[in-house]
C-alpha cells in the first residue's frame, strides 16, 4: 500500500496506521482528564483540604460546567484558524500542554489548607477546564477533515476508543494507587497530579506529532451563534430526545465516579485499596464486553440495546443499596455488572449520533454535524459536572464530615447513609427513567443521498463527526 506524497493517504484513500495511532494517542488527555477531577477531586476537597461538602459540591461543579459555554467558542475559534498545520492540530500541541501544566496545578496546594486552598483549586480547575475546551473541540473535529471515507472514520474511531478505555483504566485506577504511595494527603495529591499531566502531555504531543502527515482537510461552514445551533437541534426531534438521555445518564455515571473514594471508605472499610478496585470493576469490563455489545447490537438495534444496557446499569447500582450487609466480592460483582451496562451504554449512545446527523442531512440536504457535535460534547460536559455536584449535595444534607488530615473522618449513620444512597440510588433514578425518552428517537428511512454525498468526497460538510462508531 503506497502513500502519494504529501497527501498523507494511500492510493485506495485509507490512512497510515501511524495516523490511526497518532490520532488515538490524544485519547490520553482526554481520558485521564474526564476520569480523574470527577474520581478525586471532590474526596481531596473534603478529606484533604477541610471544604465541607456542599462548597465542595460547587467548586467542583461550575468549572466543568463552564465548559458548555467555553465549547461553541473553542469551536469557531478553530474553525477560523489558518496555519501551516491547520485548523486544529495547533490546539493539540498548545491547549495539550496548557492542559498538563494546569491539571498538575490544581493539586499543588501552595496554601496548605483552608478557605485560601479552597479558592485556589476553584480557580486552577477553571482554568484547566477551559484548556481542556480548546483541546477537547478541535480534537473531536479532526476525524471528519482526516478522511470522508466512512470506512476510513470507523477505523480511526476504533483506535480512538480502544486507547480511550485504556487511558480510563490506567488513570482513574492508579492516580489513587499513586496518592497512597506519596504519602497521601497534600503530598501524595502533588505526585498524582503531575502523574496525571504526564499523561496528557504524552497524549497531547503523540496526537500533535503522530498527524503530522495527515491532510488536514477542509473545514466547512457552522451556525454562527449558540442560539442558532440549539434551533438546529431543537428541530430534530431524535438528536433532542439522544442528548437530553445522554446528559441526564452521564450525570448518573459521574455520581457513581465521585461517590466510588468514599464508598470504598464508609461502605466496604477499604480505604487503601478499596477505590482502585471499585474502578477497575467498573471500567475493565467495557474492554471485554465491547465485541459482545456489537453482536447485541447488530442483532437488536441500537436504541433496542442502549435501554437494556442502561436497565443492567440502573439495576446493578440499585442492587447496591444492599452493600453494607454483602461480602465484598458480591459487591466487587455488582460492581462489574454495572460496568457491562455502562460499556453499552457508552458505546450505543455514541453509535446513534453519527445517524442523527445523517437523519438531519437526508430531511434537510445541509450538513450540520458542527452544531450536533459541539452540542453534544457540551452536553456530555454538563452531565459529567453535574455528577460530582449532585453527590457532594448528598453528603452535605446527610452530614458528612470533612477533614484536613488526607483521611476521612470518623462519619454518624446517616453520612454513612448518604456515602451508601449518593452511590447507588441516586444513579439508579438518573440512568433508568431517561430512556422512556427513547421513544421519540425515529429516524427517516434512508433515501441514499448521505452516501452518496459522502462518496463523492465533499468533506467540507462532515465536520466534526464525531461518533462513526457502528453505523
Amino acid at each position: 500500500m503506497t502513500t502519494p506524497p504529501g497527501t498523507g493517504r494511500s492510493a485506495d484513500g485509507s490512512l497510515p496506521r501511524s495516523v490511526h495511532a497518532g490520532y488515538a494517542l490524544g485519547s490520553l488527555a482526554t481520558g485521564a482528564f474526564g476520569t480523574v477531577p470527577g474520581l478525586l477531586l471532590l474526596p481531596y476537597l473534603t478529606d484533604t483540604l477541610g471544604v465541607t461538602a456542599g462548597l465542595a459540591a460547587l467548586l467542583v461543579l461550575l468549572p466543568k460546567a463552564w465548559d458548555v459555554l467555553v465549547n461553541p467558542v473553542a469551536g469557531r475559534i478553530s474553525d477560523r484558524t489558518r496555519s501551516r498545520w491547520g485548523a486544529r492540530r495547533p490546539y493539540l500541541l498548545a491547549a495539550g500542554l496548557a492542559l498538563a501544566v494546569l491539571f498538575a496545578s490544581i493539586f499543588a496546594a501552595p496554601f496548605g489548607n483552608g478557605s485560601a486552598a479552597a479558592v485556589y483549586v476553584a480557580i486552577a480547575f477553571l482554568a484547566t477546564a477551559t484548556a481542556f475546551a480548546f483541546f477537547q473541540v478541535p480534537y473531536v473535529a479532526m476525524p471528519a477533515e482526516l478522511t470522508a471515507d466512512h470506512a476510513e472514520r470507523t477505523r480511526l474511531m476504533t483506535w480512538r476508543i480502544a486507547v480511550l478505555a485504556l487511558a480510563i483504566l490506567v488513570s482513574g485506577a492508579v492516580a489513587p494507587l499513586v496518592v497512597s504511595a506519596g504519602g497521601d494527603g497534600l503530598a501524595g495529591h502533588r505526585w498524582m497530579g503531575l502523574f496525571v499531566a504526564a499523561l496528557i502531555a504524552l497524549g497531547a504531543l503523540g496526537a500533535f506529532l503522530g498527524t503530522r502527515s495527515a491532510p488536514t482537510g477542509t473545514v466547512g461552514e457552522s451556525e454562527p451563534t449558540l442560539r442558532a445551533q440549539l434551533a438546529v437541534a431543537g428541530a430534530n426531534r431524535p438528536f433532542r430526545a439522544l442528548l437530553i438521555c445522554f446528559v441526564v445518564q452521564s450525570a448518573g455515571v459521574a455520581t457513581i465516579l465521585a461517590g466510588v473514594n468514599y464508598f470504598a471508605g464508609q461502605i466496604l472499610r477499604d480505604e487503601q485499596s478499596g477505590p482502585t478496585v471499585l474502578f477497575v470493576c467498573f471500567v475493565g469490563p467495557a474492554l471485554l464486553v465491547m465485541p459482545i455489545w456489537t453482536r447485541v447490537g447488530a442483532r437488536v438495534g441500537k436504541r433496542k440495546a442502549l435501554v437494556v444496557a442502561s436497565l443492567i446499569l440502573a439495576v446493578g447500582a440499585l442492587a447496591l443499596v444492599a452493600a453494607s450487609v454483602l461480602p465484598p466480592v458480591v459487591v466487587y460483582l455488582l460492581v462489574a455488572l454495572i460496568g457491562v451496562g455502562y460499556a453499552g451504554q457508552q458505546v450505543f449512545a455514541l453509535a446513534m449520533l453519527p445517524d442523527c446527523i445523517a437523519d438531519e442531512t437526508a430531511r434537510t440536504g445541509r450538513r450540520q454535524a458542527g452544531v450536533f457535535t459541539g452540542l453534544w460534547t457540551a452536553g456530555e460536559t454538563l452531565g459529567l459536572a453535574l455528577g460530582p455536584g449532585i453527590y457532594g449535595l448528598v453528603l452535605q444534607l446527610s452530614g458528612y464530615v470533612s477533614s484536613e488530615t488526607g483521611s476521612a473522618a470518623a462519619q454518624s449513620d446517616p453520612a454513612r447513609l448518604g456515602v451508601l444512597l449518593g452511590f447507588t440510588l441516586i444513579p439508579a433514578l438518573l440512568i433508568a427513567p431517561p430512556i422512556l425518552l427513547l421513544r421519540q428517537y425515529t429516524l427517516s428511512p434512508p433515501t441514499g443521498r448521505v452516501d452518496d454525498h459522502v462518496a463523492r468526497g465533499n468533506e467540507g460538510h462532515n465536520r466534526h463527526e464525531k461518533g462513526a462508531i457502528t453505523s
